[in-house]
C-alpha cells in the first residue's frame, strides 16, 4: 500500500518529497505523475514506505500540514480502478431509450 499526497506545489521534486517522508521511516518509492501533454506535474503524488506503521505515522503527521505554501492532503492511497476498455459513457444500453415511445 502507498500514501497519496494531494495539493502538492508544482515545484516539488521526488528528492524533496522523499526527504519529508524519510522523517517517518524508510521510503521505498516516490511517484510524481505528470500530465501527458504538457509534462507538468499534476499536483499530487504517491510515496511507498517500508511498513504500515511508518505510513500511518506519516499520514497522521502530514495530513493538513503546510509545506511549500500548500496545505497537504495525505491519506492511504486507494487501489487504482480498472477503467475497462470501453469508450464513452456507462449508459450505453439505454442510449435513446427515452425517445422510443
Amino acid at each position: 500500500m502507498s500514501v497519496y499526497i494531494g495539493n502538492l506545489s508544482y515545484e516539488v521534486t521526488e528528492d524533496s518529497l522523499n526527504a519529508v517522508f524519510a522523517e517517518y521511516g524508510s521510503v521505498k518509492r516516490v511517484q510524481l505523475p505528470t500530465d501527458r501533454e504538457t509534462g507538468r506535474l499534476r499536483g499530487f503524488g504517491f510515496v511507498e514506505m517500508g511498513t504500515d506503521a511508518e505510513e500511518t505515522a506519516a499520514i497522521e503527521a502530514l495530513d493538513g500540514a503546510e509545506w511549500m505554501g500548500r496545505d497537504l492532503k495525505v491519506n492511504k492511497a486507494k487501489p487504482k480502478e480498472d477503467r475497462g476498455g470501453s469508450f464513452g459513457g456507462g449508459n450505453r444500453g439505454n442510449y435513446g431509450a427515452r425517445n422510443r415511445y
